[in-house]
């Protein structure tokens, strides 16, 4: 047998940690080699017990887990895997963004978390089935979004501003016709029906 693939494992819940280590340390090829209650504790102890995985909760006092994979970008060696009890956008994009190499529920049975362990040490992303449906609804949007014209994103921009038509002609110096245009176009590409949820995706899509 080849060296065990070690493991840390980040949490401010010490019962969830427990339940963890008692989860892997069956498994003959993980070890958890340390633990974490927060963010800046898992920073410190990533770099110096340079695990290969990173089992990293989300929401902690002090720095939470979006900010502590941030920081841990330099380290090419570890894998970091969210296992987090929340799927809200706000938290799965930033903490991908940041490099979490997989994203799992607290649902997921002890042999996904084993699973997703191995395959984020040769390499291998997972992400639970949400997670993935998620990550393809985000992609569609933005393929959407991405066939509006210049002209269309700014007036889809001041949409999100809360203007009227005319504010919005007054504001860009074109017809109030022109801008009607517009906004069926807008309407059409991104399958919207009114200004309200016009209003919502220039917001969400962080278009103003």
């Amino acid at each position: 047998m080849g060296e065990k693939i070690k493991v840390l494992i980040v949490d401010d819940h010490e019962m969830v940690r427990m339940g963890l280590v008692t989860y892997l340390s069956v498994e003959d090829d993980l070890e958890v080699v340390g633990e974490a209650s927060d963010g800046k504790e898992a920073v410190r102890k990533a770099k110096e017990l340079q695990p290969d995985v990173i089992l990293m909760d989300l929401l902690m006092d002090g720095m939470n887990g979006i900010e502590a994979t941030k920081q841990l970008q330099s380290e090419e060696k570890i894998k970091i895997i969210v296992l987090t009890s929340y799927l809200d956008d706000e938290m799965l994009f930033p903490v991908i963004e940041a490099g979490a190499f997989g994203y799992l529920l607290k649902t997921s049975s002890a042999q996904e978390i084993a699973d997703a362990i191995r395959k984020a040490h040769k390499g291998e992303p997972t992400f639970q089935g949400k997670v993935t449906q998620k990550m393809l609804e985000r992609m569609h949007s933005s393929q959407k979004h991405e066939t509006l014209t210049k002209r269309e994103k700014e007036v889809l921009a001041l949409i999100g501003k809360g203007m009227s038509n005319k504010e919005i002609a007054d504001t860009l110096y074109i017809g109030i016709k022109t801008v009607k245009t517009h906004v069926s176009h807008i309407f059409a590409k991104l399958e919207l029906e009114d200004r309200t949820q016009a209003a919502i995706y220039a917001n969400k899509h962080h278009l103003i």
